[in-house]
């Protein structure tokens, strides 16, 4: 199971003071020489961590698998094309949220995903939409063409000192087992951290697992180096 690491928050620090440190490519590099197998930033169409900057240069830093996300937009495929990571992830995306709060409900929007993805396909990269763990969802990638999904977490990370815990990881088992048998390429993440990664990395179909705030939160504490490879052993 691979490791890839979200560097949105050293960009957060950074904006916090609207400085030039921390720096995300110096992040990502670090992240990588520590193990990381990706790198992955969300930039969002306000721009409150990741800059256009950062892409630029990371797009030519990176040396794994640089994975974007982004809004179902089409000015965002504008970006994309431009700097071809090696991903696209489709996330939903609102202006009020601290974070993504679930996955993309592709019954409302999968024509517009359908529309997005060719644009991005057509030009090579490789498409992947984060969405809930749920039959129903998986049915409608399938029929967009899409091929890589990952499966969000959160519902299990919220609950997992709960009974709710072993609900949640019941629902992502039945997705994995469904989309593997449609040969869907399956990551996971959203709300995982060294306390609760046990369960999820012990559904071996998972390919990749997306982290970050977990692990920029222990790198104030341990490092960057020790906390990327304190994950990698965990998982």
């Amino acid at each position: 199971m691979r490791l890839g690491v979200n560097i949105d928050h050293i960009a957060t620090l950074r904006q916090a003071r609207m400085a030039d440190e921390p720096d995300p490519v110096a992040a990502a590099v670090i992240a990588e020489l520590a193990g990381a197998d990706g790198i992955t930033i969300h930039m969002r169409q306000d721009r409150r961590h990741i800059q256009e900057k950062d892409l630029e240069l990371l797009r030519k830093t990176v040396k794994t698998k640089l994975n974007l996300e982004m809004a179902v937009s089409m000015d965002m495929v504008k970006i994309a094309l431009k700097y071809k990571p090696d991903t696209c992830t489709l996330v939903p995306e609102s202006p009020e949220e601290v974070t993504t709060t679930g996955g993309l409900d592709m019954l409302m929007f999968g024509d517009k995903v359908e529309e997005v993805a060719g644009n991005l396909k057509a030009a090579g990269l490789e498409v992947s939409v984060f969405i809930d763990p749920d039959i129903d969802q998986i049915k409608v990638c399938h029929r967009t063409g899409i091929k890589m999904i990952e499966l969000n977490t959160g519902e299990y990370a919220k609950n997992w000192k709960t009974s709710f815990s072993m609900i949640e990881i019941e629902k992502i088992k039945k997705s994995v087992q469904y989309a593997q048998k449609l040969n869907f390429k399956i990551y996971g993440g959203h709300g995982l951290t060294y306390r609760n990664i046990g369960p999820i990395a012990e559904i071996k179909e998972i390919e990749e697992l997306n982290i970050g705030h977990s692990i920029i939160s222990n790198a104030a504490l341990m490092g960057l180096e020790n906390a990327v490879k304190k994950m990698k052993e965990l998982i």
